[in-house]
């Protein structure tokens, strides 16, 4: 870890800062961040305090080293996680055609980061997606470029369960070093639950003691369809116990996901945590102890997020 001991950090694509967050465990310094979603960035504003956060296009910078925060100090590390719903598998069956069209439009932006490397030259980058992303024509020829530029790549698919998060969470990392070796991290040994994390949280959420600890208020149809869930089940349990009460479309397709209307397993990691965990019918995502989905606060622990972010 002392390697990373006050190493400047610019973070592109940098979301609400999870990764400049591990990289900040670290021994790493945030100076600069983008990032066009509000909410995102003034998220990462509020946690990182000493970085100038962009907040717009990427595609609208004509140059990293215009910003004050770089112009004038070596950059060690260039990290960041690229629109990943052209790649994703997931994006490509929910989404319209014409959103399909707009994600595909994104998975170029991959290549920004590329930009930032030629500019600013820093002794490494990383840079995280989907797993599918290292089977693209985008990524061969983002590593092409990048080893052209003088760096060592080393890329692969890690497992998040695999470093002591609660969450089984493939994602395809690929990371860089300027004229030396360079290789993937090992699996730490450390395995956390979901009970590991979440034994501490009243079952009932309290919003007045924990802004993020609150929950939906569902019908009773749908407390109802909750408490047919055992741990590890689904929509299946669902569809074979009350059918009475199961939705429609779910009775006409026997077949398919099997994580949707899912229930977390106290002793086991959560599946991957997805955009509206909070709605049950998008994934695995109700209490493993309680008849709700997890709560915003819930959902921040199993991503390993501290409580003080």
């Amino acid at each position: 870890m002392d390697i990373f001991c006050r190493s400047a950090v610019v973070d592109l694509f940098c979301g609400a800062g999870g990764l400049s967050l591990g990289f900040a465990a670290a021994g790493c310094v945030s100076i600069l961040a983008v990032e066009n979603d509000a909410a995102c960035a003034r998220t990462y504003r509020e946690n990182f305090p000493g970085a100038f956060v962009f907040e717009g296009n990427i595609e609208d910078i004509e140059g990293f080293r215009r910003f004050d925060a770089v112009s004038d100090k070596a950059v060690d590390l260039v990290i960041g996680g690229p629109p990943c719903q052209g790649f994703s598998p997931l994006g490509k069956m929910s989404a319209s055609e014409g959103r399909r069209n707009r994600h595909g439009s994104m998975n170029a932006l991959c290549m920004r980061l590329l930009d930032a490397v030629r500019e600013l030259r820093p002794k490494a980058f990383l840079m995280e997606n989907v797993p599918q992303f290292l089977k693209s024509e985008e990524f061969a020829a983002f590593r092409d470029l990048a080893e052209k530029e003088g760096y060592s790549t080393a890329f692969g698919v890690l497992n998040a369960e695999d470093f002591g998060v609660p969450q089984r969470r493939l994602r395809g990392f690929t990371v860089g070093v300027l004229h030396g070796e360079t290789s993937l991290p090992t699996p730490s040994g450390v395995r956390r639950n979901v009970g590991d994390v979440l034994a501490d949280l009243p079952l009932d959420p309290d919003p007045t003691t924990d802004p993020l600890h609150f929950g939906r208020n569902p019908t009773v149809v749908s407390l109802e369809r909750y408490r047919q869930i055992p741990q590890g089940g689904n929509r299946f349990d669902l569809m074979r116990k009350r059918p009475d009460i199961c939705p429609r479309c779910w009775l006409e397709k026997p077949t398919g996901s099997t994580d949707v209307f899912g229930r977390l397993r106290w002793d086991s990691p959560a599946l991957t945590v997805r955009t509206e965990f909070f709605k049950p019918e998008k994934g695995c995502y109700l209490h493993p102890l309680a008849d709700r989905p997890i709560t915003h606060r819930e959902a921040a622990r199993l991503q390993s997020f501290p409580d003080g972010f």
